[in-house]
């Protein structure tokens, strides 16, 4: 017992010799800290190019001396679905706008254990399995519902639905931190007033048959008027990162699936 009061002893002092030693004074009531002077920083936002250029930059993979290399894809599915539907990049370089990034956890999760996608948009709206004649199986645990299972890639997706979902992921003007509060501001979008989904998956029975907003327009807010507030689109989902200013116009990120009607 003894051994470890010796013990004790030395370790409560070597904690004193060391603490003196570094400054830090304030154990033990010895000697009071320094006052730290904290100055409030917020990163700078620019990131001196273009929308397009951004979504390039981090979806594509490099060419580096001939040899392919990952640089950075977050927004590699979100680049794959405009190439699908056929959208004009140049959309992008267009200024006046707000665009919504779409990170691939907003698209397609992938489970690596069970191998299947578990999250994003691929999963919250899942497809409709049809026989060899184009009509809908009816469930095998409930013959009363359809059957339905995840996309797995864009193509199961009609064009025309996959184009304007991104059409309606870009904003007329521009929404940033700075025009934005606590309530939803509407944004009117590419998308036209009246676009109804296509009836290949679930997307097209939700919002009483309309799938997208029958106005073409989106709601963004601002979750507390605090600096530290996420932006949340359409009352439901955060941003991932937000306020990234191009050379023109703003970008918010989102990771997890951006429904297209509010």
């Amino acid at each position: 017992m003894q051994f470890f009061k010796t013990i004790v002893v030395k370790l409560v002092l070597l904690s004193i010799v060391v603490m003196s030693s570094t400054g830090c004074k304030k154990f033990l009531g010895l000697e009071r800290q320094t006052d730290y002077n904290y100055v409030k920083q917020t990163l700078d936002p620019h990131i001196n190019m273009t929308a397009r250029k951004f979504l390039e930059t981090r979806s594509d993979v490099v060419d580096t001396a001939s040899t392919p290399k990952v640089v950075d894809t977050v927004f590699r599915w979100m680049k794959k679905g405009l190439e699908y539907a056929g959208i004009d990049l140049a959309e992008y370089e267009k200024t006046g706008r707000t665009y919504i990034f779409l990170h691939n956890d907003a698209l397609r999760v992938w489970d690596k254990a069970t191998q299947k996608v578990t999250g994003g948009f691929f999963f919250s709206f899942p497809i409709l399995v049809k026989d060899a004649s184009g009509n809908v199986i009816k469930s095998k645990i409930d013959p009363s519902q359809d059957s339905i299972r995840p996309a797995l890639q864009w193509s199961d997706y009609s064009k025309e639905t996959v184009k304007n979902y991104f059409l309606y992921l870009i904003g007329q003007g521009e929404y940033n931190f700075e025009q934005l509060d606590a309530t939803n501001k509407p944004i009117q979008s590419l998308l036209p007033p009246g676009t109804v989904a296509t009836k290949e998956s679930l997307l097209g029975y939700l919002n009483e048959g309309k799938g997208f907003d029958t106005e073409g327009k989106f709601y963004l807010k601002i979750a507390n008027n605090s600096d530290l507030g996420p932006i949340v689109f359409n009352d439901k989902t955060n941003d991932r990162s937000a306020g990234y200013v191009a050379t023109n116009g703003i970008i918010h990120v989102f990771g997890s699936t951006v429904y297209p009607f509010k």
